[in-house]
């Protein structure tokens, strides 16, 4: 119970911590919408010149474009989550403080990394998502089960999130800079997940080797719920896998890590 306490504190801390930068999220608000004005302009010319592109009508696919400018910061797909902080400590060497704390190491970030993604998905994901619908003929379902289930999409989606750049954030420990494996996540992440186009629209073995990977764990998985493409319960267990086999990836590594590496500065 002391222990449960602790990680709560955690992530209510993070929350905290996000929160006080109003400035910032207003910021983030506004970009977010900006581009999210952008995306579906040409998300709609797209769809003129190819109806049911992907298996979507155009109205789902302007849900789609929102959703995913909801998300972005929500689910740091193009980085910005906790893993920058990590990443830092590890280069300085103040990882070895953490590791000195009676905590785990993995669940204090994840605790962390949690409380900041809530604090995203309510303070720069929901205004929008709710302008994109407001200005936009969207597709929205009726039905309060798919806005449940769509929660619990979001937060398995979390916990993947949190998976890939953990580990990420561990390889420090060995390349002692993060900043080129943090490129190439943000690339890998804005192409795989779906920010650029649907999933669905990718043809082929291509198409098929994309939805199996993590990162449509991310975007794709909650816009399949939300859109009624896909039942929940086959979209969570493919989550629920992703995000068992990244964390106990994420595990191992750290016992090798925190074992075998020495860390810089320390």
């Amino acid at each position: 119970m002391g222990a449960g306490r602790l990680y709560v504190a955690v992530a209510a801390g993070g929350f905290r911590r996000y929160a006080t930068y109003r400035a910032a999220t207003a910021a983030g608000v506004f970009t977010n919408t900006v581009f999210g004005l952008i995306i579906v302009c040409t998300y709609r010319a797209l769809w003129d010149a190819r109806p049911h592109l992907g298996g979507y009508d155009q109205a789902q696919a302007v849900t789609y474009v929102w959703l995913g400018q909801a998300l972005l910061s929500t689910l740091a797909i193009g980085g910005g989550g906790v893993e920058e902080e990590l990443m830092e400590r590890i280069r300085t060497g103040d990882v070895a403080v953490d590791l000195y704390r009676p905590a785990d190491l993995q669940l204090w970030w994840l605790a962390a990394d949690l409380g900041r993604a809530s604090f995203q998905l309510l303070g720069r994901g929901v205004l929008p998502f709710l302008f994109g619908m407001l200005c936009f003929p969207a597709y929205l379902p009726s039905d309060a089960g798919t806005w449940m289930a769509l929660l619990v999409t979001l937060a398995l989606a979390m916990l993947v999130g949190f998976g890939i750049r953990y580990l990420l954030a561990l390889s420090t420990f060995w390349l002692l800079d993060g900043s080129g494996i943090s490129r190439i996540a943000w690339l890998a992440g804005h192409f795989c997940s779906g920010m650029l186009l649907p999933l669905n629209v990718f043809p082929g073995t291509l198409g098929e080797v994309v939805r199996a990977l993590p990162w449509s764990a991310l975007l794709q998985a909650p816009a399949d719920v939300l859109l009624g493409r896909a039942h929940p319960l086959g979209v969570w267990l493919f989550q629920a896998a992703w995000a068992v086999a990244l964390l106990g990836a994420g595990r191992l590594l750290q016992s090798v890590a925190t074992r075998r590496v020495v860390v810089q500065g320390g």
